[in-house]
């Protein structure tokens, strides 16, 4: 069963993963597949989540049961810049690699290559590889020196695997996730998953609201989305912006990254009233934690969501093109908004082909988000 929703990538990992078996039938009789992984000859773990913030966050509750069930093992983060911010102080890893492969992010065969090298020094007792692609399985699973290769089989390059994790159904990634933690027979049943930022961040965060004059409570909002595809209309979010600050009373903080700025600044230049714009002057750990404190989110599907989610703050997901049963928020304090266009199940998220044009989204009022927010608030 092959996982990939994108026609083009699905056919060419299925050429690329029949190859690669022909080229291993010979020698499979002599591989050791489905060997025993005990703790006591586990000393260093190698957790592989490289793409993208959002998805890292939601690799997280394996940190925990990892080092719980491993309680010797050195554990070893390999992930990109953004996603290092993240994982940055966990007390459940000792160490973060960074690297931003070229098949997710601008980069060159020539430093994959410099990278490996480095990668190649070290030694690993387990390698788990999170996203179960093809691409990461075969240029970052395959050349470590490991005994233990572990990921599912659903992406392709399971022959390079010692250890493929059954796949049942489409659930939530971070059940997804915890699932390659049950099959190390890991306990899952207490997940900790924030961000640990420090005092001095926190400090940070504290002097940046009262500058800009946010009092305690408040309600962040965030128009942006890595995809264009998964943004709710500017428009819209300019008019729901307007009514949360003229029936709430509470002042308004609107996120974004730096490269969302502009889009941040339409919305603005949209609304009657004004709120406090924080897009662009924090980094991932300050918006965290900007998010942390706030009374409720509303937001797309984004990296800003599942930050909330780790952090146990309401959250209004407003989703479109991507699956809530995938990557909705996750825990019990939200609420998501979507409509059901029969398209959205096989749609990649990139490209929409449908018409009328982005009627997922198109189709959501100010006034479906805003009975979701009195919901919440109440």
């Amino acid at each position: 069963m092959y996982k990939i929703i994108n026609r083009k990538k699905r056919v060419l990992t299925i050429l690329a993963d029949g190859l690669f078996n022909l080229m291993f039938f010979p020698i499979r009789p002599f591989l050791k597949k489905n060997s025993p992984i005990r703790p006591e000859d586990v000393q260093r773990i190698l957790l592989i989540r490289t793409a993208y913030v959002g998805d890292v966050i939601m690799t997280m509750p394996m940190l925990r049961p990892l080092k719980d069930r491993f309680p010797n093992a050195s554990i070893v983060f390999l992930t990109s810049s953004g996603g290092r911010e993240i994982v940055l102080n966990n007390p459940y890893v000792d160490d973060i690699l960074v690297y931003e492969p070229f098949w997710f992010y601008e980069g060159s065969f020539i430093e994959y290559l410099k990278f490996l090298g480095q990668l190649r020094k070290r030694r690993f007792d387990l390698v788990i590889e999170a996203r179960a692609d093809i691409r990461d399985i075969l240029f970052l699973v395959f050349p470590t020196r490991s005994r233990s290769k572990l990921s599912y089989d659903v992406g392709g390059g399971g022959c390079f695997l010692s250890h493929v994790v059954p796949f049942e159904k489409v659930k939530h990634k971070v059940e997804y996730h915890l699932d390659l933690a049950r099959f190390l027979k890991c306990d899952t049943r207490v997940l900790r998953w924030g961000v640990h930022t420090t005092a001095e961040e926190k400090k940070e965060v504290e002097q940046l609201l009262a500058h800009n004059g946010v009092s305690h409570p408040f309600i962040c909002v965030h128009p942006g989305s890595r995809l264009h595809l998964k943004r709710w209309p500017l428009d819209r979010c300019a008019s729901l912006y307007d009514r949360v600050i003229e029936e709430t009373g509470l002042p308004l903080v609107v996120l974004g990254a730096r490269s969302e700025v502009e889009i941040v600044n339409e919305v603005v230049a949209l609304m009657k009233n004004r709120p406090i714009v924080l897009a662009g002057r924090t980094s991932i750990r300050q918006l965290y934690e900007v998010i942390a404190r706030a009374q409720l989110l509303i937001c797309n599907d984004s990296a800003p969501m599942h930050m909330a989610a780790a952090a146990g703050i309401p959250t209004v997901a407003v989703f479109g093109p991507s699956k809530s049963v995938e990557t909705g928020p996750y825990g019990n304090r939200f609420r998501v908004v979507e409509k059901d266009i029969p398209c959205r199940i096989n749609c990649d998220e990139s490209v929409c082909s449908h018409r009328p044009y982005h009627e997922c989204m198109q189709s959501i009022g100010p006034e479906d988000i805003y009975v979701a927010v009195k919901e919440i608030l109440t």
